[in-house]
Formats: C-alpha cells, structure tokens, sequence
C-alpha cells in the first residue's frame, strides 16, 4: 500500500493505538474479574478455557487475516476486525454460562487475530523505517500502560458496576477506532481478482487450534486428549503442506516464511515468547511462595518488565538507523539472558528487588528484541507481502507463549514430584502455601521443594534465553534506505 495523499497519519496512528489498547486492556483486565464471573456463572472447571479460546483463535487467525490484508488492503481487513471484536465484547458481557462466555470469548480473538497484525501492517505502510521506530515505541507504550490500569480498571468497575461493562467498554473505543481508519486512512484502489485460499486457511486453522490444545493439555497432564489432538495436528498440518504446494495463491509462502533472515526473527520471537511466558507465570509465585511476599509485591516485581519493555523499544527506535538495525537486535537479546541469571540465582533469603531488577533488564531486552525484529521484517519483504511478514511475527510470539506455558509447566511438575529428601508436592499443599503467611517447619519443606522446582523452571528460562542470542546472530546485515525499503547484505 502506497500512502495516499488524503492520509492523515497521526490521526490513523490514534486509531492504531486505540485498536490496540482495546487488545491490551481485556488481556489484563479479564483476569482481574474472573473470579466474579465464575463465581456467578459457574463452571469452574472451564476457568482456563475463557483465556485459552481467546488466545487460540487470535494466534490462528493471525495469519490468516495478514495474508486476507496483502490481498484486500488493510482498512477493509481492519474494520472487520474491529467490528468482530466489538459484537465478541458486547456478546460477552451477556453470558449466561462458562460455555457461552467461553464461545463470545473466542470470536473476540478472531477480531483481535485480526486488529494486531493490520495495525502493525499499517504503520509500516505509512512510515519509513528511520520514523517507525518512534511509532512502535509509542505501541509498546500503550502495552506497558494497559499492563498497569487493566487490573486497576477492572477493580473500580467490579466495585461499581456489573462485570459486563468490562467487556462493553470496548465499543466507545472501538467506534472511535474505526471512524479514525475509515476518515483518515486512504489507500489506493487494487486491481484485479485476488484468489483466496480458502482451503489452506481452513486447514491451517485446524492445525494450529490442535496443536494449541493438545500443548494446553500436555501442560496440565492430560496426555490421552493431547495425544489426540497431536495426531489432528499432524494429519492436518500434512493436507496444508500439499494444499500450499499447489495453491496458485498460498495462504502462507514458505518462500516468505524461510527466508533466513525473517525465519531467524520468528524464532528468535517464538523463544522469547517462551520466556516471557516463564517469567509471567512463575515470577510471582517464587515472590509469594518462596519470598512469602504479598502478591502487592509479586506483582510490582514483575511490573518492572512493563518498566523496561517500552523502555527497550524506544531506545532501539532511536539508535537502529546509526548503528544498524543487526547490532542492536544483537545488542538488545544480550539482556534477555543477563535478565535471567537473577532469576536463575534466587535463593530462599533474596529480596523482591533483586528479582524485580531481573525483570526490568531482561523486559528490557525483550523490548529490543521485538521491535527490531519486527522493523527487520517490514524492511526486507515487499510492500504486498508485508502483511504476511508482520503476521508471521505475531503468530511466533503467541506460538511461543503457549509453548513456554506447556513446557515449563512440564519442568515445575517434575521439579514439585522429584524433589530431594521428600515426597512429592501435592497442588492442595502448594496452594496452602501460597495462601498462608505461616511459617511451620511443614511450610518450609513445601516451600524449599517450590524454590528446587523454580530454579529449574528458571535455569530453563536461562537457556532458552541463551537461544535468543544465537537466533539473532543468525540474522546477515540489513541496510536501510533512504525510500524505507532495504536489501539484506
């Protein structure tokens, strides 16, 4: 897409920003009021599943609506986001039942699938790389703020007002959204009749939620299901393969996805996704379990992540174009493993600063990491093809999450079942713990026992880290020119 002379960019910037904070904020704030929703709906069991459904729709739809972008143009493919995420949000706030709540939750990730990827797509169409780090700094922003008054937001709407307004304030703020993109944002008309792969988008989405699903169940022990769900991954993800192959039009370009330095990015993403998801899950039960600190504290020390993230972003958008987009991507992943060594050192008698300074360096890295390797990306594909490059990115990070979430649920379990001198922890005893300020001799063997299964957890997190850096060493040399556009050397 070439900017159009009506485009107004720092209003379609607004627009951006507000699409993306609907996104930020319900990560955060369905959180903090789904005890209340499951205490008045029910279904307990399905607690998980109103985040899961979420995250498995956006992360398989992701790339299904970058490629739906290249071939229709953004605006179109946005507003459509925005309008499914909107009837998700208004659907929601009427659930009657987990599995309702569950469903409404889902289309909601289909419009999110949708929003993130095209609103990325769009600031690279409108700015040149040398301007567009700014403007990634300032979405990194709207991440680190929402991180911070979603929780606060949802308690002051728990306190006053029904949870549904949690959901239904999204509309506001999607409406405005889309009356800036459709005012403001002008593309030029595409010619000709695009094929859409229907047939691989079908498949593709099916191997994806399968493989979601059968890593969500893994994590949580339940192998038979998982099995399964790995064998419709398989079977599947081999009909999408032959799919692609002879598509005139595929919904993904293997060409575009192997390309050495966008294949080195995604995975360089996918393992930071890991981490981060590592760090997230399992900071704040090491600050309350082992630290018997208030989760106030725990949640402050893994605040400082939100601290350091869009610091790191801003930063590497002001010094990429003077020491080049493959230095500061290198530069910024050392921190990630810099990060860990604190987490990977805690010991019973470690203070929460000490670990609230690990997050602040290491989500300075990660902030680094993402925003060049997503700049790199725009650069090196052609303008038709960038939604797809930016989606790829995207779907590596969610991929990522869930696999951290699996594999180090995985390590805590075995750390909890193997623990030296005792038998193994049971769930019952560990949520005493956390819940509990007491300190009895009983407490202090479960609690040791939580402190050996999180070192692993975060010596896994080291290493994976440590694979960060030699993913991005992989990435060759990106010069930048002057229109936006770059070769790889």
């Amino acid at each position: 897409m070439s900017q159009h002379t009506k485009t107004v960019r720092p209003l379609v910037i607004a627009a951006v920003m507000a699409s993306m904070a609907m996104v930020a904020i319900e990560a955060t704030i369905v959180s903090t009021v789904m005890p209340q929703i499951v205490t008045e709906l029910g279904g307990l069991h399905l607690y998980s599943w109103v985040f899961s459904s979420f995250l498995l729709a956006q992360t398989a739809m992701t790339v299904v609506f970058g490629k739906l972008a290249d071939l229709y143009g953004r605006k179109p493919v946005m507003l459509i986001g925005i309008a499914i995420f909107l009837l998700g949000s208004v659907l929601a706030g009427f659930a009657w039942s987990m599995p309702a709540m569950i469903a409404f939750r889902l289309i909601q990730g289909i419009g999110a699938g949708a929003m993130q990827p095209v609103a990325l797509t769009i600031v690279g169409d409108l700015y040149p790389a040398r301007e567009r780090g700014k403007i990634q700094g300032y979405l990194a922003s709207v991440w680190a703020i929402s991180a911070v008054v979603g929780p606060m937001l949802g308690g002051l709407i728990i306190h006053d007002l029904s949870w549904a307004w949690i959901f239904w304030i999204n509309v506001p703020i999607g409406i405005i959204s889309a009356i800036g993109f459709i005012r403001y944002l002008h593309e030029h008309e595409r010619h000709g009749q695009p094929s859409i792969d229907i047939a691989g988008a079908a498949l593709f989405t099916v191997a994806i939620a399968a493989l979601m699903m059968a890593l969500t169940d893994f994590g949580t022990s339940d192998y038979e299901r998982a099995a399964l769900e790995l064998a419709v991954f398989v079977v599947s993800g081999m009909l999408f393969v032959a799919q692609e192959r002879r598509a005139a039009d595929p919904m993904i370009s293997f060409a575009l996805w192997s390309h050495r330095p966008i294949a080195a990015c995604n995975a360089a993403t996918v393992l930071s996704g890991m981490a981060l998801m590592g760090l997230t899950t399992f900071l704040p039960m090491y600050v309350q379990g082992v630290l018997h600190r208030s989760p106030v504290i725990a949640g402050l020390a893994l605040t400082m992540m939100m601290v350091g993230w869009p610091t790191g972003a801003t930063l590497a958008a002001r010094t990429f174009h003077r020491i080049g987009l493959r230095r500061t991507l290198i530069a910024g992943s050392v921190f990630l493993p810099l990060g860990a060594v604190f987490f990977a050192t805690l010991t019973p008698d470690s203070t929460p600063v000490f670990a609230g300074l690990g997050s602040l360096v290491m989500g300075f890295g990660m902030g680094v990491v993402s925003v060049s390797c997503l700049m790199l990306i725009q650069e090196i594909v052609k303008p038709s093809e960038r939604g797809s490059a930016t989606a790829s990115n995207l779907f590596s990070r969610n991929l990522g999450s869930t696999l951290g979430a699996a594999m180090f649920g995985a390590v805590l379990n075995y750390g909890l079942s193997h623990t030296k001198g005792m038998a193994a922890v049971t769930s019952d005893q560990l949520r005493q713990l956390l819940d509990s300020a007491a300190d009895n001799l009983h407490d202090n063997a479960v609690r040791l026992a939580l402190h050996q299964s999180l070192h692993l957890t975060f010596a896994s997190i080291l290493v994976i880290s440590l694979g960060v850096v030699l993913s991005v060493m992989i990435v060759p040399a990106i010069k930048l020119r002057a229109v936006g556009e770059a070769s790889t050397g």
